[in-house]
């Protein structure tokens, strides 16, 4: 029934704000912006290995509102170096949500609340760098 993780979404008020810290922390600029012309409603980057979706939606079109504070589910990226992503993710403005822990052995996980109120969880996950290279032959 599910097939794989297609895009991930994040609200942010400050569109502009959201564009610009994203864009330094995933090194890309969007490449799929609405509308094309004025103020971004919706921003959307391809990221990672399998090049998954990661939008950034205007938090005007949030349903039921934008909540007042971070919480519901948590999408984990894979990184290389956990403890190095943490503290760039701190470097760049991000605030702690749960430090680095290891879950068992080879995998790390951590979250930060980025500056628009989302928790970015990220984790080193050996059963990811085991499905990458079954389907690259690596």
């Amino acid at each position: 029934m599910l097939r794989g993780l297609s895009t991930t979404s994040f609200f942010a008020d400050d569109m502009r704000a959201a564009r610009a810290w994203y864009t330094e922390l995933l090194g890309v600029e969007p490449y799929f912006v609405r509308p094309v012309e004025g103020p971004a409603a919706y921003l959307e980057f391809r990221i990672g290995d399998y090049q998954h979706e990661f939008g950034i939606i205007d938090s005007r079109y949030a349903v039921g509102g934008a909540p007042e504070r971070p919480g519901g589910a948590i999408a984990y990226w894979h990184v290389d170096d956990v403890h190095g992503a943490y503290e760039r993710l701190l470097a760049l403005g991000a605030t702690e949500h749960d430090q680095p822990t290891e879950r068992g052995p080879g995998f790390v996980t951590a979250s930060v609340i980025d500056p628009f109120g989302n928790i970015l969880g990220i984790m080193h996950n050996q059963h990811y760098l085991d499905t990458l290279a079954s389907r690259s032959g690596v």
